[in-house]
């Protein structure tokens, strides 16, 4: 932002939003996290992120298990690297469900369904081009709410819910309240409901606050204010809330 001439010579007092007392105990959180993932899981490094909904302050931001580990990638900052969010992408989804006048009590089915046309309906292969997704633990319920199905995270009632919710505007919601790193509707399909898409931690953790702050967006910062060596303040820290979902639908989906 500044520039390396800046940042050598002007002797630049940086004040950020982090939480120290916080910040080292997500630090030893993640470390022994992040080590218990490798042994079950195979995966090398980790990210943490925490944020205060009512201001967009980062008060936590984890970036590596070991920044100078060079045998896990440690410099690379996961917090900001585009990953497959899995369930986790599902509430923009439901969100924009209930914006299009759907409630809690709508149902759907939860049964083996083949959702691509170009195979036939009792055809239940998932090899492309057909589309027959499985629910994690490979059953089905029948009859389900969108309560029960966004609470039980199933598979195949949220696919359906992306069906009434429309990828467009699930997309729209998702952009709302913060993720940037979303293309247009032409590259998802139905998956984008079960995390088909890239996403940051950061942005993330981010939109999720919106939920936790009645539909209000505060964008994340992690700068509260920069001084140069006289003592000029040369930026600080401003709110800049925006109302991004209707107060009752983020507690709702709370």
């Amino acid at each position: 932002k500044y520039g390396a001439d800046t940042i050598e010579g002007a002797g630049l007092q940086v004040t950020t939003t982090l939480d120290y007392d916080l910040q080292k105990k997500a630090e030893e959180t993640l470390t022994k996290a992040a080590l218990e993932n490798e042994k079950k899981f195979n995966t090398s490094n980790a990210g943490l992120v925490a944020i205060d909904p009512k201001t967009g302050q980062i008060l936590t931001m984890v970036g590596s298990r070991g920044y100078f580990d060079p045998e896990i990638d440690g410099k690379v900052n996961v917090t900001l690297a585009n990953r497959q969010p899995g369930s986790s992408f599902k509430p923009f989804v439901y969100a924009t469900v209930l914006k299009k006048g759907y409630t809690q009590d709508t149902i759907v089915f939860d049964l083996k369904t083949q959702f691509s046309s170009y195979c036939k309906p009792n055809d239940f292969s998932d090899e492309p081009p057909c589309y027959s997704p499985e629910n994690f633990d490979l059953k089905f319920q029948g009859p389900m709410t969108f309560r029960n199905a966004i609470a039980q995270s199933v598979n195949v009632p949220s696919v359906k819910f992306l069906y009434l919710a429309g990828v467009t505007d699930s997309l729209a919601t998702a952009r709302d309240m913060g993720i940037t790193t979303l293309g247009d509707k032409d590259q998802y399909g139905l998956t984008l409901v079960l995390g088909g898409g890239e996403v940051n931690l950061l942005e993330m953790t981010g939109a999720y606050s919106v939920f936790a702050n009645d539909g209000v967006r505060n964008p994340p910062t992690g700068i509260l204010e920069v001084k140069n060596a006289a003592g000029t303040v040369l930026e600080k820290y401003e709110k800049n809330s925006s109302r991004v979902l209707d107060a009752q639908i983020a507690r709702q989906m709370n």
